[in-house]
């Protein structure tokens, strides 16, 4: 369902100052009929090109997670920019249907791939981000669906997939999937498994390479069962580079989310500067 010739009608709101970089809401058209509010937060000085950070945010959250985390990145001289993902935010789904709900998240999962590259279609329209310097930041859900936004997106450089997992008979057997739905569980995850498998992580990761991917996953997530996170690691291609940290799911222990933001910036730091070099000598 991408397109992009169709208009993105895009719409800029007023920038306001924050705490370590300039927020800038605005609004386009993903597919016909979906309107994709978003927020781009740059650097609190300097007019650009700045490299871009994409962030997909996770199943539970919205684009205004984006103000928890983006002043290191804008510190570092990074745009960072993120949408209401469907079903989130001013898109959030009002009915209590369950199969409605399930729906939306199998539409939600398709929609991330085209509403990214929607997205970027925007940012190369702008002239304070460095086009040619885009790259891509997953957590959690959006690092399952980030996977195939990168592989059909070439236009992002490269990629940090943080607590992501794939194969998705594994990985819907989680720890907090059992405590939550007891011997439902099993049957859930099957049913879950067969009607999700066109988003499932592994069958995209491969498509990925040769850019880069850094994997950053919980030795003790009771989400992302380390197995599912070792089985898209496994599946993807040079490349990658892997990071274990003790605990459970990002977001449970706050001095590991810091690190792990403080690893992902390290990381998209020297790819963006070797990115950046290369252009240069050209």
């Amino acid at each position: 369902g991408y397109e992009p010739a169709r208009p993105l009608n895009a719409e800029v709101g007023t920038a306001t100052i924050e705490e370590g970089f300039r927020l800038v809401p605005f609004s386009f058209d993903g597919l016909p009929g979906e309107r994709v509010p978003a927020l781009l937060a740059l650097p609190p000085e300097g007019d650009g090109p700045y490299p871009c950070l994409v962030f997909l945010h996770g199943i539970g959250q919205s684009k205004s997670f984006l103000e928890k985390i983006a002043a290191p990145f804008t510190g570092a001289g990074f745009a960072m920019v993120t949408f209401d993902q469907y079903t989130r935010g001013e898109r959030k789904l009002t009915t209590e249907n369950f199969l409605r709900k399930v729906n939306g998240l199998r539409r939600r999962a398709s929609l991330n791939v085209i509403e990214t590259r929607r997205l970027i279609d925007y940012l190369e329209t702008r002239a304070d981000i460095a086009a040619d310097r885009i790259y891509l930041l997953g957590a959690s859900f959006g690092a399952i669906t980030g996977v195939p936004v990168v592989a059909f997106e070439p236009r992002i450089q490269a990629a940090v997939l943080t607590y992501g997992g794939g194969d998705l008979d594994v990985l819907l057997n989680s720890e907090a999937a059992a405590q939550t739905l007891g011997w439902f569980s099993t049957p859930v995850a099957y049913l879950g498994a067969f009607y999700m498998a066109p988003a499932d992580p592994v069958r995209y990761v491969g498509l990925i390479s040769p850019r880069p991917i850094l994997f950053q996953n919980g030795k003790a997530d009771s989400l992302i069962p380390p197995a599912s996170a070792r089985l898209l690691q496994d599946a993807a291609r040079d490349p990658k580079e892997i990071i274990w940290y003790e605990g459970d799911h990002v977001g449970t222990d706050e001095a590991t989310v810091r690190q792990v933001l403080d690893d992902a910036l390290e990381w998209i730091r020297k790819q963006d500067a070797a990115r950046a070099g290369g252009l240069g000598a050209r």
